[in-house]
């Protein structure tokens, strides 16, 4: 079996490609390296079933010998921070550009040779949501004009993309709309909340908060992720119909409180915590409501908030050199 992962050297993408190639699969990671790194996937070019192309998939169509029985579409910058070089404010023609041509090349593959498609949405398709939490039902409250449209209306576009494929071509096309996720492999320069705390604490410096900490999110760690994507990919109930999923945990926090877990899992560290003015256009609250995947997959998160976020500090201790 033959598994094409685009975007297979980002944070997620990385996880997902090991996790494949361990449940016996073939599999061709695609990626530019725009908001990948090398060292996420270093362990797994020499694997003999693994091949990297490196391309950007937005350039142009997929020739039919990279057909293949599953097709993930990871690819995107995901990070907000607009003074990180890998994120969709610092690439915002590319963000655009990957969600929208890069999907419909992918989604014209397995149009030709058949395939399934699952295509990683995201929980900004909700925009600062008026429900709360969120279920898939929900249309959101997103701005088309604002210094977030550029990933938010990217993947909103993506999504009605696959459903043109769905219902004009028979494409089988799942969605998921993936919330805040964390675990090893994310780069430290990330610029998002949990990278920015774990290396501001290793290397005692303050931890900035954006606006006054009263934020919420919600965080599902790596490893149960990748498990709801295999669950929505491989489930016969969610066909070819293009049915959407949200996957993340529902447990929620402050932005406060995380800064404070953090600083009490490396007590070593001398940090303080700092507020600063708060990022236009930040949901303020972000919580998935997951009883569809839990109800018809059988699927929820596993990993307890304080396991992850130790592993987390773990590996960013051992990318960047920290005591």
């Amino acid at each position: 079996m033959k598994a094409i992962v685009t975007g297979g050297g980002g944070f997620i993408g990385s996880h997902l490609c090991r996790r494949l190639l361990a449940d016996g699969w073939t599999v061709t990671c695609i990626d530019n390296f725009a908001s990948g790194m090398r060292r996420n996937i270093a362990g797994l070019v020499d694997n003999p079933n693994f091949t990297l192309i490196e391309c950007a998939v937005s350039q142009g169509p997929l020739p039919d010998k990279l057909a293949a029985d599953r097709y993930f579409h990871m690819a995107s910058p995901a990070s907000p921070n607009p003074h990180t070089p890998r994120s969709y404010m610092a690439l915002p023609l590319e963000t655009a550009r990957v969600n929208s041509e890069g999907m419909r090349h992918v989604l014209d593959l397995a149009k030709r040779n058949g395939g399934r498609v699952l295509f990683a949405s995201t929980s900004e398709v909700y925009g600062d949501p008026l429900q709360h939490p969120q279920r898939e039902e929900y249309w959101g409250n997103v701005s088309s004009t604002g210094p977030r449209s550029c990933y938010d209306e990217a993947k909103r576009f993506g999504e009605a993309l696959c459903m043109i494929y769905v219902r004009s071509y028979a494409v089988d096309v799942r969605l998921i709309r993936i919330f805040n996720t964390y675990g090893p492999n994310m780069d430290p320069e990330d610029g998002r909340m949990l990278p920015n705390f774990i290396t501001q604490a290793l290397s005692n410096k303050p931890l900035t908060i954006y606006g006054d900490g009263k934020y919420t999110r919600s965080l599902c760690y790596v490893q149960d992720l990748v498990i709801g994507l295999l669950a929505v990919m491989e489930s016969d109930r969610a066909d070819a119909s293009g049915r959407v999923y949200n996957v993340g945990n529902p447990e929620e926090h402050t932005i406060l409180d995380y800064a404070r877990m953090v600083l009490e899992l490396i007590p070593s560290s001398s940090s303080e915590i700092v507020y600063m003015p708060p990022v236009p256009d930040d949901p303020s609250r972000r919580k998935p409501d997951i009883g569809r995947a839990s109800s018809e997959l059988n699927w929820q998160p596993g990993v307890p908030l304080r396991e992850g976020l130790s592993n987390t500090i773990d590996y960013f201790r051992e990318v960047t050199a920290a005591p």
